[in-house]
């Protein structure tokens, strides 16, 4: 089992109530960047649904210089309607989902395991809310 120290959460950048999958995400990095395999670990769709991406034995492409020991989960959206503009657009079930997920893979790796937002590691706004505050009761 790879050593995980963080849990990393992005989004997928796409406007707000847009619905996609994580094979369309695999696609976009796949085809359009060249890489092997989807980004991330986890994706948590619209409706709270989790589908599983990069397998979780493998190191994800998700956070530039943190892939080796973090896991990746991206949920659906980040991002108003003008395609532009961040915005926390979590439902509440994707909401609901994030947070089971999170407390299911801190019971796996442990307790010291770290939660945190792509923005904590790049100049981004992903996941377009805090994630290390809204996470830190777990």
């Amino acid at each position: 089992m790879r050593s995980i120290n963080k849990i990393i959460v992005h989004c997928s950048a796409t406007r707000e109530g847009q619905d996609i999958s994580a094979a369309t995400i695999k696609k976009w990095h796949v085809d359009g960047r060249g890489w092997s395999d989807i980004g991330y670990h986890y994706v948590i769709l619209l409706d709270g649904q989790i589908e599983v991406g990069r397998p979780i034995i493998k190191s994800g492409a998700h956070t530039l210089g943190q892939n080796r020991n973090s896991i990746g989960i991206c949920y659906i959206g980040g991002v108003e309607v003008d395609g532009k503009t961040p915005k926390d657009t979590r439902t509440e079930e994707q909401k609901k989902s994030l947070t089971n997920l999170i407390i299911t893979l801190k019971s796996i790796y442990g307790e010291d395991v770290n939660i945190h937002g792509h923005r904590d590691f790049s100049n981004k706004a992903c996941p377009s809310f805090d994630a290390t505050e809204e996470y830190k009761f777990i």
